[in-house]
């Protein structure tokens, strides 16, 4: 089953597409770049926890066989355990500077981070963990698994089965400038749609959407219910490695933290990744509390997905 997840930016503006095989290219080729909306200025980020513990069990739903997926969703064994988080480390990033091969090793670097910090995490659930390959394409366009994506002021990053693609060209860092914490925050959010995948939840949250129809009502609320677990899971990382020795400083999480209100269906005007309001919430909880229990976003009431 061929996943495709699209971030998508224009100013301060963060739009997500999901797509499946072919409908990549479809999604790509409809996007439209969003018009900024100025926020409303947010609360300033609270401390995060001081400690944190690693899944000290496999929960109610049992452990997974080693190597094989667990397609559950509200219920999955790695949502079970609510001291469960991912462990407090320290994250050597270098410098952010707004060119391609510094972009690169910044995300490279990140990527290491990520690994270290989901791999053990998932492991512990006997998940078929792997890190997610990263391409840096270079040209107008780039091919996956999931079809051909353009790249232009609208393309960001992509994730595809496995695949995490991250074309400097889209990253708009013209106006985002040197602004390290909210290009970790996107990438992070990125890296959280593999460990759905890794886990099985991408795969059962797809079923669901297809058998409704992505374009229906319920299958809109389970693509917002996937795509605020991500921001659960980004949140998740950068609560876990701020001010731990390393690279991601207090600024960097405070202006990711500010940042994400400025996102969400309010701005784009989907309807497939829910409110400015909740996609900050859900990105906030997961960096304030590192339980990802308090990601269970399939859990959630519709009223806190919408």
């Amino acid at each position: 089953m061929l996943a495709g997840v699209a971030v998508l930016l224009s100013g301060l503006v963060v739009y997500v597409a999901v797509t499946k095989g072919q409908e990549a290219q479809d999604a790509a080729d409809k996007a439209q770049a969003a018009q900024t909306t100025p926020a409303a200025a947010a609360p300033s980020a609270p401390p995060v926890p001081a400690t944190t513990t690693a899944g000290s069990g496999a929960g109610a739903g049992g452990p997974a066989l080693d190597g094989q997926k667990i397609l559950k969703l509200a219920d999955h064994p790695i949502l079970a355990d609510p001291d469960a988080g991912l462990k407090n480390l320290a994250c050597d990033l270098p410098k952010w500077h707004a060119d391609q091969e510094s972009a690169e090793a910044f995300f490279t670097a990140a990527g290491k981070c990520l690994d270290a910090a989901w791999g053990p995490f998932l492991e512990y659930y006997h998940l078929p963990f792997h890190p997610p390959a990263l391409h840096f394409p270079t040209g107008p366009s780039f091919q996956t698994d999931c079809g051909t994506i353009k790249v232009g002021i609208a393309t960001a990053a992509y994730y595809c089965e496995n695949n995490l693609f991250v074309p400097f060209k889209g990253l708009q860092t013209d106006q985002y400038g040197d602004n390290p914490g909210v290009y970790l925050a996107l990438f992070a959010h990125e890296y959280g749609h593999h460990v759905q995948e890794v886990a099985g939840l991408m795969d059962a949250a797809w079923q669901q959407i297809y058998a409704v129809g992505q374009n229906s009502a319920t299958g809109l609320e389970m693509a917002r219910r996937k795509e605020l677990q991500a921001q659960c899971f980004s949140g998740m990382f950068l609560g876990a490695h701020v001010d731990r020795g390393g690279s991601v400083t207090r600024d960097m999480y405070d202006k990711a933290w500010k940042d994400q209100e400025t996102r969400g269906d309010n701005t784009s005007g989907s309807h497939d990744h829910g409110t400015n309001a909740h996609y900050a919430q859900w990105w906030r909880t997961g960096a304030q509390d590192n339980r990802i229990a308090k990601c269970n976003t399939f859990a959630a009431s519709s009223t806190d997905v919408s």
